[in-house]
């Protein structure tokens, strides 16, 4: 990792990691239109086509995936395995649950009753990677809170789910698991074909053609966001160099892209994190690939600059040392307080979601959740005596916005100002 002085060199690459929009998938995004296009004019001959070529799943595999088949994972899975799973998968629900918004009703005036009505999505699309590791944990980061939210039809995507995703299927109960990938997937998800019909959303982590894909649909088929290579930084004024450079490492194994910073005042501090962080990478290839494109150590003058450069990072993963440092945070999609708060904790079976936001997201929003699969639907009712309260004022507005229309249907109630 290279340790920069922010009033030096440090600048610039403070600058190129503020703004990571041009991320991988804006690059494939020619390719990736072409593949969403042939599969919503082609259906599931495009779709199989496809797969055969950029999966390398042979067109007489089956597209569906039985549930015989996820329960035959779920058997064949040695019982530590499952026992995890399981632990996971009760954290992630009690986590979820305690997400999901409620219904509400108001009177803000006699005779008027307004409120909220929490409606689940109708069905939701889940991707789950299975490229360079087998992610059981995203199946159960995407589809419990999904289930938790009341979507009726939960549909998972991946092109080759290792026997660890199936089992994590079964034991959730999934009915509809396709073996397909990629923006086809994306395409098949959003648009339809006659083996898999659409969705109302897709969410999920993915590689640089399925982000590109997403972003394509966004308009036909909703979408959680945009989610590029992982993202760590942890902010410390006092921390243990072992831990610290530990979660460097492992974020950093996610892919040669990740960006893993270390952000402190103290110059004794960087160089022994950029010590250990090397150490620890030496046996990890693609971790330490990752760290010697985008592993940064930035020594700051002073703790304050520290704090606001990790806001102006707005990373996806954050450590910092204290639960008192919450009162700087504002932009971080998940947050780890002190030394003893591995970050891999949180990617399996602590409960908050780890689909978060990258490339600077976490400005606007955080993680997956029961929010990402419902609705919040006002509604309102009145009674003749709620009209006369409320109505004058409604009508002066609207003969002042011009719209004698909607003045008119007041009066109609009779109602007058």
């Amino acid at each position: 990792m290279r340790v920069l002085r922010t009033a030096g060199r440090g600048a610039a690459a403070i600058a190129a990691l503020s703004d990571r929009r041009n991320a991988g998938h804006e690059r494939v995004l020619p390719q990736a239109r072409r593949i969403v296009d042939t599969v919503q004019k082609g259906g599931d001959a495009a779709l199989l086509r496809l797969r055969a070529k950029l999966d390398g799943i042979s067109p007489q595999t089956q597209l569906r995936i039985t549930e015989d088949e996820m329960r035959a994972a779920w058997d064949g899975t040695p019982e530590p395995v499952r026992q995890a799973l399981q632990l996971a998968a009760k954290n992630i629900r009690a986590f979820a649950v305690r997400q999901r918004p409620k219904d509400f009703d108001l009177q803000p005036a006699r005779g008027v009753t307004t409120g909220q009505r929490v409606i689940p999505l109708a069905s939701a699309g889940c991707y789950v990677p299975s490229g360079r590791y087998p992610l059981p944990s995203t199946l159960l980061m995407t589809a419990i809170p999904a289930q938790v939210a009341g979507v009726e039809r939960i549909v998972v995507v991946s092109p080759r789910p290792a026997k660890q995703t199936l089992a994590a299927a079964s034991l959730l109960g999934v009915k509809e698991f396709y073996r397909v990938g990629g923006a086809q997937a994306i395409a098949a998800l959003a648009y339809g074909t006659k083996s898999i019909p659409r969705v109302d959303k897709i969410v999920g982590p993915g590689n640089a053609w399925v982000t590109a894909a997403k972003k394509l649909v966004s308009f036909d088929c909703a979408i959680d966001m945009l989610a590029g290579p992982t993202e760590i930084v942890v902010t410390s004024e006092g921390g243990d160099a072992s831990g610290i450079a530990a979660d460097l490492v492992a974020q950093a194994e996610h892919d040669p892209q990740a960006v893993a910073i270390f952000i402190t005042s103290r110059a004794e501090l960087a160089k022994a994190v950029a010590a250990e962080t090397k150490l620890r990478a030496k046996s990890n290839k693609i971790a330490r690939e990752a760290l010697t494109r985008n592993g940064i150590v930035l020594v700051t003058k002073s703790a304050e600059e520290a704090q606001e450069l990790t806001n102006r990072i707005a990373p996806e993963h954050l450590t910092v040392d204290s639960a008192a440092d919450m009162a700087w945070v504002r932009n971080a999609g998940s947050v780890f307080i002190g030394r003893w708060s591995a970050q891999p904790l949180g990617d399996y079976v602590s409960g908050p979601n780890h689909t978060l936001p990258t490339s600077g997201l976490a400005r606007v929003r955080g993680g997956l959740s029961v929010l990402d699969f419902v609705k919040l639907v006002t509604v309102q009712e009145y009674s003749k005596e709620g009209v006369q309260r409320l109505g004058p004022a409604a009508i002066r507005l609207a003969n002042a916005e011009g719209l004698a229309g909607h003045a008119e249907a007041i009066r109609a109630r009779g109602a007058h100002a």
